[in-house]
């Protein structure tokens, strides 16, 4: 038997380029939703597109995920879903080629065995998941204020800003308090809701984030590239503004 232990490369940053550090990305493990029954998880292009940008910048990413182990992307975010909605996301489709991608999409690190100080920055990718197992996760609320709180890049795309609706500071404060950031809109559920047919999420985060007091949540045109950097919190509408957001992790981290 061989005893050896076979270290995944991660993810290596653009050929030549180099070593700048490490980028911390949190994604979904696989959950089923209450509301459609569906099997759910992460949004493709809300990992791999922000992956690109990291990469080419010259970091290297590893992936952690609330469960650990084998992560899953949402059918309709699978570029080859015959459903053909994401049939354009070249990016997804490339990286679904490379045996090492796949192979760390089976083998997530948990959140516990994460150590924060090892990471400049932390990436929140968003999905149908996140609905389900990010909200009220507070392992999770702890990690992504410890990045904040340390003055560390600290993104959320999309759904995965679920988590800013009840994440604190240690003064017990939402960490969005006095902020200005972005989300998934009522508009873009909406939409995805009369395309399926159904009521696909079991809230709607603009409407649970106007509940609260303190707080400022912006949206631009439904599905545009739109993210929102205030401070080190840094904020992507939906899956078409993955890459703006780590492009504003990446400008902070060169400052």
């Amino acid at each position: 038997m061989d005893n050896t232990i076979t270290e995944i490369r991660h993810y290596v940053h653009a050929h030549g380029m180099p070593f700048k550090g490490k980028i911390l990305m949190v994604a979904s493990s696989p959950a089923i939703s209450e509301q459609t029954g569906w099997p759910i998880g992460f949004w493709a292009a809300e990992l791999t597109h922000p992956l690109h940008v990291f990469q080419e910048a010259g970091y290297e990413v590893e992936i952690a995920s609330t469960e650990g182990g084998k992560i899953v992307m949402d059918a309709y975010s699978d570029p080859t879903d015959p459903s053909g909605y994401s049939a354009h996301d070249v990016i997804s489709l490339g990286y679904l080629q490379l045996v090492w991608f796949t192979e760390v999409l089976k083998h997530t690190k948990k959140l516990n065995e994460v150590n924060a100080e090892e990471y400049d920055a932390i990436f929140l990718v968003g999905g149908q998941g996140p609905m389900y197992t990010f909200r009220g996760n507070t392992d999770l609320e702890q990690l992504f204020v410890s990045f904040y709180a340390s003055g560390k890049p600290s993104a959320a795309v999309c759904h995965s800003t679920t988590l800013l609706l009840e994440a604190r500071k240690r003064d017990g404060s939402l960490l969005v308090d006095g902020k200005t950031w972005t989300g998934f809109a009522n508009a873009e559920e909406e939409f995805a809701d009369q395309a399926v047919g159904q009521k696909i999420q079991p809230y709607w985060i603009e409407t649970e984030v106007r509940k609260l007091p303190n707080t400022t949540f912006k949206v631009a045109a439904p599905f545009s590239a739109y993210a929102i950097q205030d401070g080190n919190l840094i904020t992507g509408q939906q899956q078409n503004s993955g890459a703006a957001a780590a492009r504003m992790v990446v400008q902070q981290l060169a400052k």
